[in-house]
């Protein structure tokens, strides 16, 4: 087998596959004839199978060249149909929803089929990429589970729930192997690639291009590709090469090859692919082959976190996606652990020389739609306590395991991001603004931000406190710096790696940094916190607490699930303090500071990252400041111990939480005598230098 065949050994054309297939497809056909005594249950298998039925359908739809001969208005209503069922508006009727689902077919039965159908789901994507392995492994795994309740309906019986349990849980394990590897050469090995090919050889004038996907498509995702179709080829080349110049910045400024590297994968939300064309031509010309990979939900794969992390369209229902975000609890234990682990290692053996060569995200973000506060359900998956620790556990070994293969140490990435039209009726003049934010003059914030440093270079600590209603009382202890001509503490952040420019940044030692970081409403990760509160004691979450629901209990869950990742404790691995008065007065001025992407947020004002350090994986490679300095804080006493015990050092997590200026009381560099200088005083910038940065503050 040459490296073209690997990533298609389980695709069209493998007879056995293809005989597998057709069974189960003649298999779920027949079912239309049969019906089991217990109605819900017989309601519920014919309504998957129905929908099993479409997906038949939609490949062969697909494989006809479906999606490039229909009209628009066809594409649109197949694309509604294809996600009808969990829409919003018809959630509480679908067996996607673990309340209808439970209500329906007992607690117990019902959360395993609305698992079940979470999984079903998948194969809208596989048959639009054709992948008949995906599809046909998931079809055979549906027959068998309605093959035992068929069998025990004629004695009026139901399969037992272990039994149910048990067919699912060696689903998962038998096919770990298949599926990691699948997913990793989608990253690692882009010879053939769906999303690619569309983006590169379709007539992007023509919007009905956004339904060759396969995602949920909404008027946000066709108004942007409207929009950028609207826009001077100019503009477009301008947006790009912003895009993709600090792709290869990124490696220059911290002294790694791009030369080695031949693949970069190209990560953003549908709707923007004129200015993904470019950049992907972009790449090549610089000798990276793009990889442009799916955003992944299946149970294989989604794991504690509802967050969608590669391409993707619109969520068809954010709340979908959430109350299945941990399904992997009904089978998650120690063996099943092993073997997802084997999984990645075998993964990484199979595409080593792959991984060699892949050098790192490029990431395209959309941010301004509607805020998403889920609904905690007591009949959704919840995972229990020695779960959770084994979670963690599981992500730090396979993120070590990983790392292996794709080392952090050589790779690189870029983020930017811009608005999409669900911001608001203003959304071309937010878009312009964006345009402005993300190409700002960075040389300007260097000088600035070097005054920053050399105040905050003769500190020992610093003092965060909030004001109005803001509660933040912190102290936040730096390194020693031995020789303050050669060695800094903050890096100078400028627009390469991190889009846009504006911020200063540290990794804090831990030993006794402390006190209360409180911010009134923040949203992280797409969820939104209300009176978000953390205590710490030498540098650790220590308590934590918020206002989202009317029981603590709840609470607490909410930010272990979302900020902690089930982590008992997490370390501060990032102190900052953004610069870019000029987002924070962009987003004041058109009212979307709650919907802006954490990439601008955190450059306007101080933030703090629990979890690893901005340099994990990366500590041992030196890096410096424009200013020639060398960053000296790139561990903190949590990630020094990757020397010794790895296992303990990584967390594979960093969740940004920032103070606004409004709610910003000081910002004090205390030195080792106890005099301090103040950096910033009541939302202003006054440390002399700095200045400059309170002009957008006062427009």
């Amino acid at each position: 087998m040459n490296d073209n065949e690997l990533i298609f050994e389980f695709e069209s054309g493998n007879e056995v596959i293809d005989e597998r297939y057709d069974l189960a497809s003649r298999r779920i056909k027949e079912m239309s004839e049969e019906h089991l005594k217990n109605k819900e249950f017989d309601l519920y298998f014919h309504t998957v199978r129905d929908f099993l039925q479409m997906m038949t359908e939609t490949y062969d739809w697909a494989l006809n060249k479906g999606p490039e001969q229909d009209s628009f208005e066809e594409l649109k209503k197949r694309n509604h149909d294809l996600y009808e069922d969990i829409l919003p508006e018809n959630y509480d009727k679908s067996y996607g929803n673990p309340v209808f689902a439970c209500a329906k077919l007992g607690d117990d039965h019902g959360k395993l089929l609305s698992a079940l159908y979470y999984e079903m789901r998948y194969l809208i994507v596989s048959a639009f990429e054709l992948v008949k392995f995906d599809m046909v492994i998931r079809m055979e795994l549906f027959l068998e589970i309605y093959g035992s309740f068929a069998y025990a309906d004629a004695e009026d019986k139901l399969p037992s729930y272990e039994s149910v349990r048990q067919i699912m849980y060696w689903f998962y394990s038998d096919y770990a192997e298949e599926e990691r590897m699948a997913r990793f050469a989608q990253i690692v090995n882009p010879v053939k690639d769906f999303a690619r090919e569309i983006i590169m050889e379709s007539d992007l004038s023509d919007v009905k291009y956004l339904y060759k996907f396969g995602e949920y498509i909404t008027d946000n995702e066709i108004e942007i590709a409207r929009h950028l179709n609207s826009l001077p080829e100019e503009e477009i080349n301008k947006l790009a090469d912003t895009f993709t110049e600090g792709y290869r910045i990124g490696f220059a400024a911290t002294g790694k090859d791009i030369s080695i590297k031949s693949t970069a994968s190209v990560i953003y939300v549908l709707g923007f692919e004129r200015i993904v064309q470019k950049a992907i031509s972009n790449l090549e010309k610089i000798g990276m082959k793009s990889s442009v990979y799916r955003s992944l939900t299946s149970t294989f794969f989604v794991e504690g976190s509802a967050r969608r992390t590669a391409y993707c369209g619109a969520v068809p229902n954010k709340q979908f996606d959430y109350d299945h975000k941990d399904d992997f609890g009904l089978f998650f234990d120690a063996a099943l652990m092993k073997r997802k682990l084997e999984a990645v290692r075998a993964a990484g053996e199979k595409y080593k020389k792959e991984a060699k060569l892949y050098g790192g995200p490029a990431v395209l973000e959309g941010f301004g739609e509607k805020p998403f506060s889920p609904e905690p359900k007591k009949e959704a998956i919840h995972l229990d306590d020695k779960q959770k620790k084994m979670l963690g556990e599981y992500k730090i070994q396979a993120g070590l395991i990983q790392n292996e293969y794709i080392i952090q140490k050589e790779r690189s990435f870029t983020i930017i991001s811009f608005p999409v039209p669900e911001i608001g009726d203003r959304f071309s003049e937010i878009f312009d603004e964006v345009v402005k934010i993300n190409t700002l003059d960075y040389k300007l914030y260097q000088t600035i931000q070097q005054k920053l440093i050399d105040a905050l270079d003769e500190a020992k600590y610093v003092v965060v406190k909030g004001m109005g209603n803001n509660r933040t009382d912190m102290k936040v202890m730096l390194h020693e710096i031995k020789d303050k001509s050669k060695e800094t503490n903050f890096e100078n952040c400028v627009a390469d790696v991190n889009i846009p420019v504006g911020e200063v940044f540290t990794s804090p030692v831990l030993k006794g940094t402390e006190g209360t970081l409180h911010v009134t409403g923040v949203y992280l990760m797409g969820l939104y916190f209300k009176d978000l509160e953390i205590k710490f004691k030498d540098g650790r979450v220590e308590e934590y607490s918020c206002s989202n629901f009317d029981s603590e209990e709840e609470n607490r869950k909410y930010i272990n699930d979302n900020i902690l990742y089930n982590h008992k404790a997490l370390p501060i691995g990032e102190f900052a303090i953004g610069t870019n008065t000029t987002a924070y007065t962009f987003a004041r001025k058109f009212n979307v500071a709650d919907k802006l992407d954490i990439l601008i947020a955190e450059k306007t004002g101080p933030h703090f990252a629990v979890g690893d350090t901005c340099y994990s994986f990366d500590e041992d490679n030196d890096t410096f400041n424009p200013d020639g300095k060398r960053h000296i804080a790139k561990e903190n006493e949590v990630s020094a111990e990757r020397k010794t015990d790895p296992d303990k050092a990584y967390f594979n997590c960093h969740t940004d939480i920032t103070i606004p200026y409004d709610e910003l009381g000081e910002i004090t560099a205390v030195r080792e005598n106890g005099s301090g200088v103040t950096i910033m005083k009541e939302g202003r910038f006054v440390l002399p230098g700095t200045e400059e940065l309170n002009k957008a503050l006062d427009e």
